[in-house]
């Protein structure tokens, strides 16, 4: 008879935010995969779990996958985990488990904490319809063809962003439709988390003046309305485009730099023509 194949939800930061029956999974398992065993290791340390880790990622899931299933063909139970939080979310899996499926192999999930949901609950963003996708493309064109293609739909989008990455994402949003409302998160559940909820022209303008970029960032993005499309200013002279985003708060400098992003224009150029009209 074969083993199962196990999905364990691990806790995205807290170490307490894990259930019993994860525990317990782990600890009666015969091998845990993970992502990186370090960091997997302190999870059964603490928790006094002496069962064998594995590496299972992105690089190697094609290598080992036939071995992980003669394992399970053998009677073997397996639990599969990620770094932090839900495994086959935004993390390797997904073709063990259909792998496994295909040879008969039972798969049962242990659900726990996720990174995408738990920062749309403290997003203040609507949470009534949502749709998550995961890391955008890293090549600009593509990243902004996704942007637009997911900023049209009137659902909340959940992405999940580097540190490194984050503040150009927020400039291709802004660029889409400056008006957008959207929620940064970071460090959950841990000591300093953070999340920070407003438009997203002005979570730029916190970033420059020092949003701490450490750990990876949920993105939660409010569903199109109708009202915020992307040339929303396209009859606005620039000084109008320019004094709307005054009135919203930002300083001349930074309201300058966001019409420039809306216009694809060089700020020079927008502060030139704002100055022009405005004598």
């Amino acid at each position: 008879m074969s083993g199962i194949l196990y999905l364990v939800g691990t806790p995205i930061g807290n170490l307490e935010d894990i259930t019993f029956r994860a525990v317990r999974m782990l600890k009666e398992a015969d091998i845990i995969l993970c992502e990186d065993t370090r960091v997997t290791k302190k999870l059964v340390m603490h928790y006094e779990i002496d069962t064998p880790l594995k590496s299972y990622h992105e690089h190697n899931k094609d290598q080992v996958t036939d071995y992980i299933i003669d394992l399970l063909l053998e009677g073997n139970h397996i639990a599969l985990v990620s770094d932090a939080g839900l495994p086959l979310i935004s993390d390797p899996g997904y073709e063990l488990v259909v792998v496994a499926r295909e040879k008969g192999i039972k798969v049962e999930t242990v659900p726990g904490a996720n990174a995408a949901l738990t920062a749309l609950m403290t997003s203040g963003i609507s949470s009534y319809s949502f749709l998550f996708d995961g890391f955008l493309p890293r090549k600009d064109s593509e990243k902004k063809e996704r942007l637009v293609s997911l900023m049209a739909l009137p659902h909340t989008v959940i992405i999940y962003e580097s540190p490194f990455r984050v503040k150009h994402t927020l400039e291709v949003i802004a660029k889409i439709d400056s008006t957008r409302k959207i929620s940064i998160a970071r460090e959950l559940t841990k000591k300093f988390e953070q999340v920070e909820t407003d438009f997203v022209m002005h979570l730029l303008e916190r970033l420059d003046k020092g949003i701490n970029l450490k750990g990876e960032f949920v993105i939660v993005i409010e569903g199109s309305t109708g009202e915020n499309n992307v040339n929303w200013w396209s009859e606005m002279t620039v000084e109008d485009h320019v004094n709307h985003y005054v009135k919203e708060g930002l300083r001349n400098k930074e309201a300058i730099k966001q019409v420039a992003l809306d216009r694809d224009m060089k700020k020079n150029e927008v502060y030139q023509m704002y100055h022009v009209d405005t004598k």
